[in-house]
């Protein structure tokens, strides 16, 4: 079922992303940590590529594996950067066929080792290209777009940002995926903005635990320390006395009180980044009360 349609039905709700290990071997772990985590009653659970620059092939075989042999209602994310409409159809026509109904669309980076990649002249240029590519060929599929709280890095301001936003949405989009966020101040005004812009679709929360310093450090790279607020100093601090230890123990506490929060705001459902930890994801939502 569409996942744009199964939003109405059961509010709060607690969807989860997962990532396939590249290495085939280790997916029996991987998919015994998700089966932990079906206590939770999952509304959805999307599926990256894998790590390390996995393939698509990856992807279509775990979600198919959650949906056939799990009972889980799973999204594949799709991304276009550097992609043609054949390949990108037989990927849709794949999923189709194995009877998943939901993507999250994505334009993706830019390949590391093609340094003088452009993105101008590439059949597929934003994320709304292939949100337009989606409905207009494969109209069934349910379909996500992804919005990041404290700005795209590429964009110039927050309103080019919310615009771009808002282009997926018309051009396709039926709900929004956030990345993570630290702060929910940062999440209750993205959405304050977008509802102004007339965007009424579900904007669901990403929340995620930080479980060492490693990890931290590694968003803050990847997203810049504005997607922490203050949390991340709290965090070094936090280092500083008891290692990672007290920083898993911090986060942790910090990703129970944010879900709480959110749910408590009257937000549809939060989406919890799980990392492929099912003890950490557990941890958090024995503590939440819906």
């Amino acid at each position: 079922m569409r996942i744009a349609e199964l939003i109405p039905t059961r509010r709060p709700f607690i969807s989860l992303e997962f990532f396939p290990p590249k290495e085939r071997d280790t997916w029996p772990k991987f998919f015994a940590e998700v089966e932990k985590l079906r206590v939770l009653d999952p509304l959805f659970v999307s599926v990256t590529y894998g790590a390390g620059g996995g393939t698509q092939a990856n992807t279509l075989d775990v979600v198919t594996h959650l949906k056939r042999e799990m009972g889980l209602e799973p999204m594949a994310h799709l991304t276009c950067v550097g992609a043609s409409s054949t390949a990108l159809g037989e990927f849709l026509r794949n999923i189709t066929e194995a009877g998943i109904q939901n993507v999250l669309a994505l334009r993706g980076d830019p390949p590391k080792d093609r340094p003088d990649f452009r993105f101008e002249g590439q059949e597929f240029q934003h994320a709304s290209d292939l949100v337009r590519f989606i409905r207009k060929d494969f109209p069934d599929m349910g379909i996500g777009v992804a919005g990041i709280p404290t700005m795209h890095p590429e964009s110039a301001n927050l309103e080019d940002d919310l615009r771009w936003l808002r282009h997926k949405v018309d051009a396709g989009g039926q709900f929004v995926v956030t990345q993570l966020f630290f702060e929910n101040g940062l999440y209750h005004e993205y959405v304050k903005r977008l509802r102004a812009m007339g965007v009424g679709v579900p904007v669901l929360p990403g929340v995620m635990p930080i479980l060492s310093m490693k990890s931290a450090e590694f968003i803050a790279k990847l997203n810049g320390r504005e997607v922490f607020g203050g949390f991340y100093e709290t965090l070094e601090k936090t280092f500083a006395a008891g290692g990672d230890e007290a920083v898993r123990e911090l986060g942790l506490k910090h990703a129970t009180a944010q879900v709480q929060q959110l749910i408590d705001s009257g937000v549809p459902g939060v989406h919890l980044y799980t990392l492929n930890r099912a003890e950490a994801c557990l941890s958090i939502m024995q503590n939440i009360t819906i």
